[in-house]
């Protein structure tokens, strides 16, 4: 015999899944926010790289042979 009837399990069953796609819900918008963080910081370095080249390339030019 079960531990509730299956007319009254009905809405706990609900209440647990409706529980368990919040859940997923804030998990999947806190990896979004990293992502986002994250791809906004690899532009970033990748400018800093390209600047740091710029400037090495135009030393280079400058330097007597």
């Amino acid at each position: 015999m079960p531990a509730l009837p299956l007319d009254d399990a009905g809405p706990y069953v609900a209440a647990a899944y409706l529980v368990f796609l919040a859940l997923v819900l804030i998990y999947v918008s806190i990896m979004a926010t990293k992502l986002a963080r994250i791809s906004r910081e690899i532009g970033e370095l990748s400018d800093i790289v390209d600047r740091r080249a710029e400037a090495a390339e135009q030393q280079r030019d400058r330097e007597p042979v």
